[in-house]
């Protein structure tokens, strides 16, 4: 071992012991695309009103939305289309949003603002040091992961999201009867998903065939979903509450 990879190796083992998390395998790969005038803007113009940064900490959501509300936290929302449709549906839920693409981020917000959508706000940052710093346990009503990156080579499985571990966190910072819900256009992923699932401790599936459930109208049909399943092409929704 080098002299710098000893460093770093004792970097990541100090950390470890002092209870912070390293995430060592990324579910994602950073492709900054350009960001448009738009997005740029709505980022500018109203980022201290919508958004969150990782290096704030802890959140405390009645404060932050000043109100009691459930929240539901958004895993990966893409562009915001269907995060902003479903904050404006249901002005009774909070919603926090977590993108690691920025050019997403900005047109959440851009579409945010032009719906008059104030019941959302959005990190952008990994979600696995989110979850780990800024959420607290016990707190969520609905954990929303859909269409994550299916990563469908055999030799890159170890980068998709959902793993014992991921669960195993999404299931402490839901509050009891929670609900975490996946969607997926992947057959081979959502099969992963289920045997995760499945024998992960403290969950309940929502399924009335213990596997998979109808999509519901809480998750809007986007117009890549509908052109796919004119297709022919399925889609696999999971929904299981954490037990008490």
């Amino acid at each position: 071992m080098t002299e710098k990879n000893e460093k770093i190796h004792k970097t990541i083992e100090q950390a470890e012991q002092e209870g912070k998390y390293i995430r060592k395998v990324r579910s994602f790969v950073k492709r900054e695309g350009r960001l448009t005038n738009n997005q740029e803007r709505a980022i500018n113009d109203h980022w201290q009103t919508m958004g969150l940064n990782h290096t704030d900490g802890v959140i405390d959501a009645p404060t932050l939305f000043a109100n009691e509300n459930p929240v539901v936290l958004e895993i990966g929302f893409g562009m915001g289309k269907s995060l902003v449709e479903m904050a404006k549906a249901a002005p009774e839920l909070n919603f926090i949003g977590i993108e690691v693409h920025k050019p997403g981020v900005g047109a959440c917000i851009s579409s945010a603002v032009e719906e008059s959508v104030s019941n959302l706000k959005v990190y952008e940052h990994d979600a696995i040091e989110i979850l780990a710093d800024c959420i607290p346990d016990d707190t969520l009503t609905t954990v929303q992961l859909f269409f994550p990156d299916p990563w469908h080579k055999k030799k890159h499985h170890k980068r998709r999201i959902v793993s014992a571990e991921f669960v195993e966190t999404i299931r402490q910072k839901l509050k009891v009867g929670g609900v975490f819900h996946m969607a997926t256009d992947w057959e081979n992923y959502a099969e992963c998903m289920l045997e995760d699932m499945q024998s992960a401790p403290g969950y309940n599936n929502l399924s009335e065939s213990n596997d998979y459930v109808p999509r519901p109208d809480s998750r809007p049909l986007t117009k890549f979903e509908n052109r796919g399943q004119n297709l022919g092409h399925g889609v696999w929704d999971l929904q299981y509450a954490k037990k008490a």
